[in-house]
């Protein structure tokens, strides 16, 4: 039997080059090899000040965004359509420790994001705990493996503490403790700054989206920072060292599946006769090429939001009957039912 793998993402927008070599390709990879299922975790996005109608509507673009790259409607699901999430979440409350929590630190990175960017919002209790939540959304599907970046193997650890927990306080060995799926996944970086990842809280320049208009990609591409002059040569290893902006596009090269390319570039590089507005041509030009399936297809999909939707709404139905029957044995382990009537 193939292993279970499940991954969740929040809807917090359109979807970029950072997101879709960082995660994206990777969900659509590992359904070859995998039984896996990707949630659309919107419960999760409640923690940030949000704006109600964008959280919808970002939802069900992301769902659409993803069936466009690849990711097949059948492992699909929305959290909210499967209340059993947060009534298993509210169980592992119970299980999970005050003081494992303080220690989140992504609690504390996104604490002073939410005071930086507003003097009038508040820190949610939400934003404490949801990490508790997420712990649920791993272990109702009883996963296997979950694929995570580094700034998440924290959590992952604290999930197989409350699944280790819950296993030993009801004398049981009924959760399997996930593991950490690694893979190979790029790091790209910002183009206008490259000592930051890509991101959209950065600004618009920072950031490239996987469907925007071939014009404003070539655009963001030729405006990216490369070098600030000459890079001295290394005498040890025999290469000149590479600027951090010129080592970003040629990963984006080589994450387009442009390993050829690539390497013909490291080797011009190395010659000291590479010419910058040639290596951004070529970058742009790559990206273009790979995302124009994925504009297509997206265009398609949106053009049948509704039967969008309905594939969506019946995969989560379906994805629901693991979720019941989890909780369903959970409540009967911890005394909430009786296993008998």
């Amino acid at each position: 039997m193939k292993k279970q793998v499940l991954s969740c993402i929040q809807p917090t927008g359109e979807m970029h080059l950072g997101n879709y070599f960082g995660a994206v390709k990777n969900y659509v990879d590992l359904q070859s090899e995998y039984n896996c299922i990707y949630g659309i975790v919107d419960y999760h996005a409640m923690t940030m000040p949000y704006d109600a109608k964008k959280l919808r509507l970002n939802s069900w673009d992301l769902i659409i965004s993803l069936m466009a790259v690849g990711v097949k409607a059948e492992n699909l699901f929305i959290q909210s359509l499967i209340p059993e999430h947060t009534e298993l979440g509210w169980i592992f409350s119970t299980v999970a420790s005050y003081g494992e929590m303080t220690r989140m630190t992504q609690f504390k990175d996104k604490s002073q994001q939410v005071k930086e960017e507003s003097k009038d919002a508040f820190i949610s209790a939400g934003l404490f705990t949801y990490p508790v939540l997420q712990a649920a959304d791993i272990l109702i599907y009883k996963a296997d493996y979950v694929p995570v970046g580094k700034d998440q193997t924290q959590h992952l650890e604290l999930t197989r503490n409350i699944a280790q927990r819950f296993n030993s306080q009801f004398k049981t060995d009924y959760f399997v403790l996930p593991e950490i799926l690694y893979t190979e996944t790029p790091k790209i970086a910002s183009t206008a700054d490259p000592t930051r990842k890509m991101s959209k809280s950065a600004g618009e320049k920072h950031w490239i989206g996987v469907f925007a208009d071939e014009k404003r990609m070539t655009k963001q591409i030729k405006s990216a920072v490369t070098d600030a002059g000459d890079m001295p040569f290394n005498q040890e290893t025999g290469k000149r060292e590479m600027s951090e902006g010129v080592a970003n596009l040629l990963q984006i090269l080589k994450a387009c599946g442009k390993t050829k390319e690539h390497d013909d570039i490291v080797d011009l590089y190395n010659e000291g006769s590479l010419r910058y507005g040639d290596l951004k041509g070529i970058v742009a030009e790559a990206i273009v090429e790979m995302t124009a399936p994925f504009r297509e297809r997206k265009a398609e999909l949106s053009a049948d939001k509704k039967a969008v939707k309905n594939q969506i709404k019946a995969s989560s139905a379906e994805i629901r009957k693991t979720a019941q029957q989890t909780l369903r044995e959970v409540k009967e382990i911890t005394g909430l039912l009786n296993p008998k009537a």
